[in-house]
């Protein structure tokens, strides 16, 4: 059986996060932080498709 793995793209600007996933991974209300974008949002993925939940309310600390 031959599964395949991609990376998980921000919803927002469409560049790659640190998660990648398999083709059976399910993830609900999961909190995705983006590292170039700098925004957390709450997704679900089903199949590959990434649905966005809605913007978290957490800000980032800046430096």
């Amino acid at each position: 059986m031959n599964i395949t793995e991609k990376w998980l793209l921000c919803p927002s600007c469409g560049c790659k996060t640190r998660v990648r996933l398999r083709q059976d991974t399910e993830l609900k209300n999961f909190l995705l932080f983006c590292p170039k974008c700098k925004q957390e949002m709450l997704v679900s993925v089903t199949k590959f498709v990434t649905t966005r939940l809605r913007e978290s309310d957490a800000k980032t600390q800046s430096r």
